[in-house]
């Protein structure tokens, strides 16, 4: 019994240890998600103006800037954000099981999502895949996909300035038709419990999937239906139209691919501290229960030499 003992009582005081090093890392993780979710919330005003110049924007169809082009899709880009570590529930095998369902037939995901135009699609799509996360980068290897960039050095709460090389190096590849669509697979973040895993078209800029990303921002973005569109002609442009949306264009890019950054850093914030709160919660049933076979235990050898030192004196009489 006592070797019984002394196992049952290093098992108590390792999972001791490990519940401590799990409570940590939900404290870290909650932190982060707050600095996360924070941060996602100040570039919703943005995107939100955004969608209402690309609105003012399709009333006209005379403004021919490479990053609004429509064509046929042949090929296509696919950005898979995952996390570098793991210890984060499902967040990496949810996002990483949609997009390879999808690209089991990527004609699922070459519709083009612009108002107003309905092209054919190849009967052979191809694809090429750049991972932001460790996690993807190494699902895409194993998977066979043609990587043509990975990212695995994101902070925590990434900044504007950490995804400008991924939108340029995007950006530069649409312009020069080296892709006919490119789109983003990303973790929305809906509360701290729920966090769903979406695909969203970033080039050809698609009024309609901004729209449904300004949308599922929930309440702390202002409703759609609420935005007043200004008449194109309302704008002042300096020097000239063209000009001008040749630079704003791009941003736009840029802020649909740090909103799905910021969206993704959250939910796997979130999706890290609930399962390290599981964790915690299921390391403090254990010590529960292994101290009550230890104390059983430890009983019945008292009881079994209080036994055996009766017996004896019994035995002496």
């Amino acid at each position: 019994m006592g070797v019984n003992t002394k196992i049952i009582k290093r098992r108590i005081k390792s999972i001791g240890s490990t519940r401590k090093i799990t409570k940590a890392m939900e404290m870290v993780s909650a932190a982060k998600m707050r600095k996360a979710v924070e941060a996602a919330l100040k570039t919703r005003t943005y995107a939100t103006l955004a969608w209402n110049l690309l609105v003012n924007l399709s009333i006209t169809q005379k403004i021919k800037i490479p990053l609004l082009q429509v064509r046929p899709v042949k090929k296509l880009l696919v950005i898979l954000i995952t996390s570098n570590r793991g210890l984060c529930g499902s967040f990496n095998s949810n996002i990483i099981k949609k997009i390879a369902e999808q690209l089991k037939n990527p004609s699922n995901i070459a519709m083009q999502r612009v108002r107003g135009h309905e092209l054919s699609i190849a009967d052979k799509i191809k694809f090429d895949v750049i991972g932001i996360g460790k996690k993807g980068a190494d699902f895409s290897k194993k998977a066979g996909y043609n990587i043509v960039a990975a990212y695995t050095d994101m902070p925590g709460t990434p900044r504007l300035r950490d995804i400008t090389p991924v939108s340029q190096m995007i950006i530069k590849a649409y312009e020069q038709k080296k892709y006919d669509k490119v789109v983003i697979a990303y973790t929305d973040f809906k509360s701290t419990l729920v966090q769903t895993a979406k695909l969203r078209q970033v080039l050809p800029i698609s009024e309609l999937d901004l729209e449904k990303m300004i949308t599922d921002m929930g309440k702390n973005t202002q409703p759609i239906s609420e935005i007043n569109a200004v008449e194109l002609g309302d704008y002042i442009f300096e020097p000239s139209r063209d000009a001008v949306l040749e630079h704003v264009l791009p941003r736009l890019v840029e802020v649909q691919i740090y909103q799905s950054l910021l969206e993704s850093a959250a939910s796997e914030q979130s999706a890290r501290m609930v399962a390290m709160r599981n964790a915690s919660d299921s390391a403090k049933d254990m010590i529960s229960d292994l101290s009550l076979i230890y104390n059983k235990a430890r009983q019945a050898g008292i009881t079994q030499e209080i036994a055996e030192i009766a017996g004896g004196a019994a035995a002496l009489e």
